[in-house]
């Protein structure tokens, strides 16, 4: 395994570097200010929208997509770092048209979409046009195991016919949203639990789609993003937007999800890399005791601690997607279940001590706010930590099983000298 930078990651990366020190975080106040004005909080930011094309016109657009000539032609590997960098702010993912849930949702078009879905849907995704959601998580279930989910697909006729309730389904407040991926049963008596489940395609807005209301995260609503719950009655739509066929809704989430995670864990790196070196800079900046607080040895251990569990959790994630890249999501599903743990812990740990840092500022900071909740939510999504470990559990008790016992050790018996 080789981690080190390409030629084009280290050009790319320090183009990135470049525009977030000269268009990403001297807007963010102005950012921030257009979401307040006018009352009407869900609704597109011009500011945001120069940046997004700012970022084009310098190459800056479309960097994931591994496996399709739509994207920047990058490994996971590669686009790793990036997303980290991307990851500093709250709003340059989107200005490099690589946010969540679209990177994913693209990635589906992508492996599962049809000629005619792809023409209609990943095409203006790609350009920035529009927006999209994904809607898999239910409030009436523990959405953790998705045989759970119990939202009807139903064919009738030439058509599905869609009836449930989903929450968190993100991007939906957007009102440049107008896809929206959804899970649910179409076969729910299928002796396979994992073939019960389709994915189809639900424009917006559309007749019987309601959104509900929006889920703030920690008191944050993510406007004009938003984490919605949307409810479907009798949403009937068109056999032809069913993706990848019916029974297949499992098998791409799995697909799906994969990419995600490391999207996820790198940008929640980039976050507590961005507290960590405010918290430094605000150590150095102040003086309690008759010197600055860098000196005390807290601070020290805190820092060191902050850097090895950062390293750490960067370092697992670049082999996870190095496996991704060599032997495909499946085989990687150990490392990726690492990560998906390891990364946020690490972060909150992080984003904890720099708050600390900051005094009675760090919890009036909005910045650091917002990245202790993100931090905490990735715990939460695309699976919570409990889900991956029991995960971990199985394939390294599975691995013991199948590996003669001399090779390891011995048997799992006491053994006295």
């Amino acid at each position: 395994m080789d981690f080190d930078y390409s030629p084009r990651v280290r050009e790319l990366r320090e183009k990135l570097l470049a525009f977030m020190a000269e268009h990403v975080y001297p807007n963010e106040p102005a950012l921030y200010a257009q979401i307040d004005e006018g009352g009407d909080r869900w609704t597109d930011l011009p500011l945001l929208e120069e940046l997004k094309q700012t970022a084009r016109d310098k190459g800056l657009w479309n960097l994931f997509l591994p496996e399709s000539e739509d994207g920047a032609g990058l490994t996971n590997l590669e686009y790793a770092p990036l997303c980290d960098i991307m990851g500093r702010s709250h709003f340059a993912p989107e200005m490099f048209n690589c946010s969540a849930p679209d990177t994913g949702n693209m990635d589906v078009f992508v492996r599962y979409g049809t000629p005619a879905q792809k023409a209609q849907w990943l095409t203006p995704l790609l350009n920035g046009e529009i927006r999209s959601g994904f809607s898999m998580t239910e409030p009436a279930v523990a959405s953790s195991d998705a045989t759970n989910i119990q939202t009807e697909i139903r064919r009738d006729g030439d058509d599905y016919v869609i009836n449930g309730r989903k929450w968190w389904s993100s991007g939906a407040g957007d009102p440049r949203c107008k896809i929206l991926i959804v899970m649910g049963k179409s076969d729910p008596d299928n002796p396979d639990r994992h073939r019960q489940q389709s994915m189809i395609l639900v424009p917006l807005p559309h007749p019987g789609v309601t959104i509900v209301r929006h889920l703030p995260v920690f008191g944050f609503d993510d406007a004009p993003h938003g984490h919605m719950e949307i409810e479907f009655d009798n949403v009937r739509v068109p056999a032809s937007n069913i993706l990848l066929g019916e029974g297949r809704g499992f098998e791409i989430a799995q697909g799906r999800l994969g990419p995600g995670r490391i999207h996820h864990c790198m940008r929640i790196i980039g976050v507590a890399e961005r507290a960590l070196g405010r918290a430094c800079r605000r150590l150095e900046s102040r003086e309690a005791f008759g010197g600055p607080i860098s000196n005390q040895s807290i601070w020290s251990e805190r820092i060191a601690e902050s850097r090895i569990a950062l390293d750490q959790a960067r370092l697992l994630t670049l082999n996870a997607a190095w496996r991704m890249d060599t032997v495909g999501n499946k085989e990687a599903r150990m490392e990726i279940a690492a990560i998906k743990v390891a990364a946020p812990h690490a972060a909150i740990k992080v984003i904890d001590w720099a708050i600390q840092a900051f005094g009675a500022g760090g919890v009036a900071d909005h910045i650091m706010a917002n990245a202790y909740a993100y931090a905490r939510t990735v715990r939460i999504v695309d699976g919570p930590d409990e889900v991956h470990r029991n995960q971990m559990a199985r394939l390294e008790l599975r691995k013991y099983r199948n590996i003669d016992p001399a090779r390891t050790g011995g048997e799992g018996t006491v053994y006295l000298a």
